[in-house]
């Protein structure tokens, strides 16, 4: 654990056994001390450093040169007379793990909860963290309270931690064979505004809420996020959105953009530049809430997700990357069907889109089948995606809207079953017969509802069979009017 004697002492999120950012960035240390107190920072293990810094306004703070992977380390900062000491230190990639109750689900609620936690000791280089959860009117320095201080993994100990996180964590390591630093800061039934600055808000029109709770604007930004910006990290995982299919929806397709990149700007600032200003975020896009639900909630808060595109990295959401999750729901989960247990898909899920995106692994396919073109005639649709293919039949996870007039169509517009009629290696047809007396199609949409199918049995996914299509709702006369075409 951290020692510290006198005044001299690192920030809450530093201690023993953590994980600090590998090279090619530079990790940064800061703590408390006497004002004008000299600081020495050594670094000591497979390389060394020394450092000389002076306390201001009550902080001292180092920016260490790049350090490769692996340890272990000792850091120790120290003034006359007083001295605290981080112990086990490790250098990795450090992963920000934030969003709501399904990035707070633990590791003792997921499916085979006993075999994977025993898992745990092979994997004594990934490194939890987690902060715990208190909310503030104000931007803080540091974190208010640690719920789990840096610890190494045992199955006891990783209970309480998120499972998505851990499971993001373990596979990253799987792959990368080295240390992993993971630092948990969510909160169950958030919305995005709790955790966006003023400074995001204001850009999508929304402002300060008055009461204090945990909807209120920016309150678990200022506590639990805000504090975290000096680190440096290698990039962010979130999985929330079920708060605002209830909560501000229709501005969750500025505000979930606009948060994202106001956190890589304040990190970047934070952390004197060592965290990329582009650094990779990668989402879950929301599962399952109740089935034959009839409410547009989840599936606009799907869409909004990716700015309204359907699918990323876009040119709006630019190195991010999602895993889509429509396909596995948890009718009999014992928290509540929000809450499915298998968390291990969604978190390998995510592992190919950091794999992919924060990588650079070329051969690394993340995201299932997306449209590439429509085309229609009075009788028929064809959808044409932008990689092979494999389908079941279906009757209904396609419908088409018909519309007498150039005018695009809405989520809340008539939606019409579209069948299945045939498909190949990357095309499917639909029937259009329900137009044949209302106009034309107009648009075309893919698993708009909440629950779209059953677990793993969704109608389109890759090649593979592993990958599910992400939801879509194209107009020929909206925004990507250039995907469709007549024949």
């Amino acid at each position: 654990m951290l020692r510290a004697d006198g005044n001299l002492s690192f920030a809450s999120y530093y201690g023993d056994h953590m994980v600090l950012q590998k090279s090619p960035d530079r990790a940064v240390l800061w703590g408390f001390g006497p004002e004008n107190e000299q600081v020495t920072v050594f670094l000591s293990g497979p390389v060394t450093q020394k450092t000389l810094v002076t306390v201001t306004g009550g902080i001292w703070r180092v920016t260490l040169d790049p350090v490769d992977a692996g340890g272990p380390y000792n850091v120790t900062a120290s003034s006359w007379g007083s001295k605290a000491t981080l112990t086990d230190v490790l250098f990795g990639d450090v992963w920000l793990c934030g969003g709501q109750s399904n990035m707070f689900f633990k590791m003792s609620e997921i499916f085979n909860a006993s075999e994977e936690l025993a898992l745990s000791a092979n994997y004594p280089h990934v490194r939890p963290f987690m902060v715990a959860l208190k909310r503030s009117e104000i931007e803080l320095l540091d974190l208010i309270q640690v719920e789990l201080p840096w610890f190494e993994p045992t199955a006891t100990a990783l209970r309480e931690f998120s499972a998505v996180c851990w499971l993001f964590g373990r596979y990253m390591h799987d792959k990368l064979k080295y240390p992993i630093g993971l630092v948990e800061s969510c909160w169950g039934g958030t919305p995005v505004e709790a955790w966006s600055s003023t400074r995001a808000l204001q850009k999508c029109g929304l402002e300060k809420t008055e009461d204090v709770d945990i909807e209120s604007n920016s309150v678990l930004w200022n506590s639990m996020i805000h504090p975290l910006l000096n680190m440096t990290i290698r990039g962010a995982i979130w999985y929330q959105g079920e708060a605002n299919a209830v909560y501000h929806q229709d501005n969750y397709n500025c505000s979930f953009p606009a948060m994202i990149d106001d956190w890589r700007m304040a990190f970047h600032h934070g952390s004197g530049g060592q965290t990329a200003l582009d650094f990779p975020f990668g989402f879950v896009q929301l599962s399952t809430n109740k089935k034959y639900s009839t409410d547009n909630g989840f599936p606009n808060i799907r869409w909004h997700q990716t700015a309204d595109t359907g699918f990323v990295p876009n040119p709006r959401m630019k190195k991010t990357f999602m895993a889509v999750a429509l396909d596995l729901p948890d009718e009999t989960s014992p928290y509540g069907t929000i809450h499915p247990r298998d968390k291990q898909d969604v978190a390998y899920r995510l592992t190919l889109g950091a794999r992919a995106v924060a990588d650079d692994e070329r051969d690394v396919t993340f995201l299932g089948p997306f449209p590439s073109q429509i085309a229609s005639n009075q009788m028929y649709v064809h959808v044409t995606y932008d990689q092979k293919i494999s389908v079941t039949p279906s009757h209904d996870i396609f419908e088409i809207c018909c519309s007498e007039i150039w005018a695009p169509c809405r989520p809340d517009s008539l939606w019409l079953p579209a069948p299945i009629i045939q498909w190949g290696p990357n095309t499917i047809q639909l029937s259009a017969a329900q137009c044949l007396f209302s106009g034309e199609v107009a648009a075309v949409r893919y698993a708009w509802k909440d629950w779209p199918c059953d677990f793993k049995a969704c109608p389109v996914y890759g090649d593979s069979g592993i990958l599910p299509a992400p939801p879509f709702i194209i107009s020929r006369y909206g925004d990507k009017a250039s995907m469709w075409k007549s024949y």
